[in-house]
């Protein structure tokens, strides 16, 4: 029997990479990056924090970065399976009237390296949509040596969302 896909030799070291360049990034552990590589992508997959990652394509080309890691949670929350979701151009993770506001957080991420805090609103595959809150939004580093210390996309987690009533536009906290 074929292995789960994010238990893939590539998904195992993409889950390492996630959790090393969360650590650089935030100074706190989001899964045990001594773990075996195995037992770490098992750890990062079950966890109850949803985790998304995107490839460093250009965001103005197209199709932009496509998704190439979600754990149990995020598959749950977008209400796919993994291979929906994962290869699925990122920004369809939001409806369009926010992706702009997705966009010029992505950004910062990325001019900064990591940003912790932020808030939006995203949509499943059944146009529900909810608001994620206290989203942290951080750089993947290439472990590979050659391309020295070169971002290759982008990952996200948080534990904070509600779904939304139809027309609402905000979270709570939000103003």
């Amino acid at each position: 029997m074929p292995d789960a896909p994010w238990l893939t030799p590539e998904a195992i070291a993409l889950a390492r990479c996630i959790a090393v360049s969360h650590l650089r990034a935030f100074g706190r552990p989001l899964a045990t990056a001594s773990h075996p590589p195995r037992l770490l992508a098992q750890e990062l997959f079950a966890s109850a924090t949803v985790v998304l990652a995107h490839d460093g394509a250009d965001p103005a080309g197209d199709p932009g970065p496509r998704l190439i890691y979600a754990n149990s949670a995020a598959l749950r929350l977008w209400h796919r399976p993994w291979n929906a979701l994962v290869g699925m151009p990122s920004r369809l993770t939001a409806s369009p009237s926010e992706r702009a506001s997705r966009a010029r957080a992505l950004d910062a991420a990325r001019r900064q390296h990591a940003i912790s805090g932020y808030s939006g609103i995203r949509v499943n595959s059944q146009g529900r949509r909810f608001w994620i809150e206290n989203a942290r939004v951080w750089s993947l580093w290439s472990p590979d040596a050659s391309d020295g210390d070169k971002p290759c996309g982008q990952a996200a987690a948080f534990n904070g969302w509600h779904w939304l009533a139809d027309g609402e536009r905000r979270g709570p906290t939000d103003p």
